[in-house]
């Protein structure tokens, strides 16, 4: 008979985690979803590669996401703001041209769980992810609410080695197959 392998048989496998604020009035101080990010985590025992603002302009947006998936050290990229609906709000129209496999899931799941603490305001979310090259990347809103909606409710678990019965992390050695 074969041994079934439990969440406690599993070793954590931490992940690099960049963390990009986009915002044109946050900076690092100001930036309290990106904070909020970092320290959740750095809290489940993942390490922040890098945290930084970047203003809402598709190019630096682009550039700044590019230069991140560009680094073999980087695993995952996490990015608050510019999901809205307002004129400069253009994060999912810098990044989505970019994604090799599109993450329609996680947008699903992350309007399910954000519907249970902001109820309909949640439709005024683009969240977005998808997989660039070797390197998934999160789209996220810019408020403290929806950084923690996203981390505690889907990414604590699918960034965690030992969730069951899948996660992302197992991916990892694969992504680069063709």
């Amino acid at each position: 008979m074969f041994k079934t392998e439990s969440f406690e048989d599993r070793q954590f496998k931490p992940l690099s985690i960049a963390v990009i604020a986009v915002s044109d009035s946050r900076t690092l101080d100001t930036d309290k979803g990106g904070a909020l990010l970092k320290s959740l985590l750095e809290a489940d025992g993942h390490s922040c590669f890098s945290r930084q603002v970047i203003r809402d302009d598709i190019q630096l947006i682009r550039a700044g996401v590019q230069a991140l998936v560009a680094n073999p050290e980087v695993d995952v990229i996490l990015t608050t703001g510019g999901t809205g609906f307002t004129g400069r709000d253009v994060t999912p129209e810098a990044i989505e041209p970019l994604f090799d496999k599109r993450m329609d899931g996680f947008s699903v799941l992350f309007h399910q769980y954000s519907a249970t603490t902001v109820g309909t305001s949640s439709l005024q979310s683009r969240a977005t992810a998808g997989l660039i090259g070797t390197t998934f990347v999160f789209c996220l809103p810019g408020s403290r609410g929806a950084c923690r909606d996203a981390w505690e409710g889907i990414l604590t678990h699918q960034l965690d080695y030992r969730h069951k019965p899948c996660n992302f992390v197992e991916l990892v050695p694969r992504l680069a197959e063709r």
